[in-house]
């Protein structure tokens, strides 16, 4: 799958711009602040419909204007497709397919698997679990639409219920049968989820280790956890016992969307115990290893964006990184970074055909 051109108009800081790209390796580059992140996150919202860093899709409109446009050709299985995702200010964005607007944006994820290595990952550690669950939803949906369904009914659910707890604190009433409707419910959606999270992990795990593995050369001993209170509990039991706690606290206590992801080092939560290169290494491995799960899911090759990649590692481990990319298994490739010079003084190493965008603030 190759992505052959790009057009936005009035996207983040890009008034209108259009980019062909190379097969292979593209860079953006150029000072911090030209856009060349916001280059990249155009990508990603052409295959998932949002962006990787501001869902708000008010706020990804440039200042001063009513709208954006992204537009995309691609070339996938010897098939040209157009893609189109526009958004208007009070309106409900829009992404088209060839000219057919999706009906549900669930039915795109998936259709042009991307994965993406950014300094923003960092939050997979640093926040809280709910960011760690996307991660893992993310991964599963590229590949398995019944997945993301499932998901989106199991979140209506909640919701619902949520709000009917609020509702009995509020008016000083309880309705057992009401309440026993949505823990049916939660209990079908959410056991159907851990199994399919639970087989991820399953099948995941090997491969980030052996990812991470040739990143640190092994020396560092590392670990992913699955967590879910289903583990131990069957979730409409759980539910039924659970009840007076939720009343009180008037939401939803027990069930998958408490999931957490444990990430280790050494048998420490990496997040205290393990350096900034270290935490660094363990994102790229498990980016590199969702790439490889995609990969082996949906027969194609992901689109790979490298977001400053070059922050906060040191040489060795850049080269080992590229190394890494030179594998034929690898399809098309986007960089950025703010030294042109170093950006492709590395990617000549890689041979491999490559192309330069030196951006800059005059647009």
């Amino acid at each position: 799958m190759i992505l052959q051109s790009l057009s936005l108009l009035n996207y983040k800081n890009f008034t209108a711009e259009t980019f062909a790209f190379d097969p292979k390796i593209n860079c953006f580059v150029g000072y911090n602040g030209v856009g060349k992140t916001n280059a990249l996150d155009a990508i990603y919202h052409l295959s998932f419909g949002k962006s990787y860093f501001n869902p708000i899709t008010s706020q990804n409109i440039k200042h001063g204007q009513d709208f954006f446009v992204i537009e995309g050709d691609y070339e996938k299985q010897e098939r040209s497709e157009k893609i189109l995702v526009s958004a208007k200010r009070g309106q409900k964005k829009m992404i088209k397919r060839n000219g057919k607007l999706y009906e549900k944006f669930s039915e795109h994820i998936g259709f042009l698997p991307l994965v993406i290595i950014s300094p923003a990952d960092r939050d997979l550690i640093i926040e809280g679990s709910d960011t760690r669950r996307k991660f893992i939803d993310g991964v599963i949906s590229q590949g398995d639409p019944d997945y993301l369904n499932t998901l989106i009914k199991y979140n209506k659910v909640l919701a619902q219920r949520n709000s009917l707890l609020k509702y009995f604190a509020a008016n000083n009433t309880f309705n057992k049968d009401n309440l026993d409707i949505y823990n049916e419910q939660l209990h079908e959606y959410g056991t159907l989820i851990f199994g399919k999270r639970t087989a991820f992990l399953e099948t995941f795990l090997p491969i980030f280790l052996k990812r991470h593995q040739s990143i640190s050369n092994g020396n560092e001993a590392v670990s992913l956890v699955y967590k879910s209170q289903l583990q131990d509990n069957d979730l409409l039991s759980s539910l039924e016992e659970n009840v007076q706690k939720d009343r009180f606290s008037q939401y939803t206590n027990f069930g998958i969307h408490k999931d957490d992801l444990s990430f280790e080092i050494d048998e420490h939560p990496i997040k205290k115990f393990g350096s900034q290169g270290q935490q660094k290494s363990y994102l790229i491995a498990l980016k590199l290893a969702q790439f490889d799960f995609i990969k082996a899911q949906n027969n194609v090759n992901p689109i790979l964006l490298l977001d400053d990649i070059f922050d906060k590692l040191d040489a060795q481990r850049v080269e080992q990184l590229i190394q890494l990319v030179e594998d034929e298994n690898f399809g098309q490739l986007f960089i950025s970074d703010t030294h042109p010079e170093r950006t492709e003084e590395v990617v000549k190493k890689v041979h491999q055909s490559y192309k330069m965008f030196e951006l800059s603030h005059e647009k």
